[in-house]
């Protein structure tokens, strides 16, 4: 009987793994959102998506005008 107790796993041991996945989480997300209001970031992610949208109609610029 006392091995079948060891054996099983504690069903607690998973709810407090997944908070501290959720509070990982949270702290990135805060890191984040103060660097891209308070850091300068919000010029940098403006510039990240400009380049990112030019890139896109490039290649689809390229796309069309190769193909028949």
């Amino acid at each position: 009987m006392k091995i079948r107790k060891c054996l099983m796993t504690d069903p607690g041991q998973a709810t407090a793994e997944y908070a501290l996945v959720l509070l990982g989480a949270a702290v990135i997300a805060l890191l984040v959102i103060s660097w891209a209001t308070d850091g300068g970031g919000a010029g940098r992610i403006g510039e990240l998506f400009d380049s990112v949208l030019t890139n896109v109609l490039n290649r689809t610029d390229a796309t069309n005008s190769s193909a028949p």
